[in-house]
């Protein structure tokens, strides 16, 4: 008959075993609750997008502006575009390399909201390249609602205003070189409305959000599953060495 011998090193190893097989399900678990955070998230913004456009926030409504209600809110608004204020910040779109035009847009209350009225190319940053996109006298904007860029990505390169050179939609930041005084603590996406000209091109909103939780937890619950399998077949099928095996 065989028998086996607990060792100090088979101990380590199954506790090392249990310990690595409860962090396997726990790390699947909290997939599948980010899972079910993220598919709310996507049908909450989806929602958003293709509901009807709304009046979009005014200036008594801003303190109470936050990213998870708002963010991608279809609203609409109307004003005055104050051109001389634009700024653009530079991006990598589907029509290449090029900036987004941020204009600030004067109520009838004076309250400042600005304005992203959609891509340029390259050759066309200077307004002087594209007279006839300053629009002069109201417009009614509808688009998106999206909160500033404070923080960039990872390497992306940090706004310089001393230069005018600009990499983020930081609302605030922009305003404040341009001497502006307070804005909206969002911006509007400009929707695909063409400008005259053709330029800037709005509705270039990326509402995508990557969902690969499930994916996730497979995996760890299936590194886990291996693992009881394998601790398994160690501890009751394998055959241990009788003590005078050859």
């Amino acid at each position: 008959m065989f028998t086996r011998k607990i060792t100090l090193s088979s101990l380590l190893f199954g506790c090392l075993t249990v310990a690595a097989i409860t962090l396997f399900l726990a790390l699947g678990a909290w997939q599948v609750q980010r899972l079910a955070w993220k598919t709310d998230l996507i049908a909450r913004v989806n929602a958003r997008v293709a509901a009807r456009a709304i009046e979009a926030p005014g200036l008594a409504d801003w303190p109470r502006v936050n990213k998870a209600d708002d963010e991608y809110r279809h609203v609409t608004l109307r004003g005055r575009l104050m051109n001389a204020s634009e700024a653009q910040v530079y991006t990598l779109s589907d029509y290449g390399a090029g900036y987004w035009v941020m204009t600030p847009l004067k109520r009838d209350d004076g309250s400042i909201v600005y304005i992203n009225r959609g891509f340029v190319p390259m050759d066309r940053r200077a307004p002087s390249a594209r007279p006839e996109t300053q629009a002069d006298g109201e417009v009614t904007i509808t688009g998106l609602l999206r909160m500033p860029e404070s923080k960039g990505w990872f390497l992306q390169q940090a706004n310089d205003p001393a230069r005018d050179a600009w990499y983020r939609r930081d609302i605030a930041a922009i305003a404040q070189s341009r001497h502006i005084g307070a804005v909206a603590p969002y911006f509007i996406d400009a929707d695909a409305t063409p400008n005259p000209g053709g330029w800037p091109k709005g509705g270039l909103t990326v509402v995508k959000f990557p969902n690969s939780h499930l994916m996730y937890a497979i995996t760890w619950f299936s590194l886990a599953a291996m693992l009881i399998a394998v601790s398994v077949w160690l501890v009751w099928f394998r055959k241990p060495e009788s003590d005078d095996a050859k």
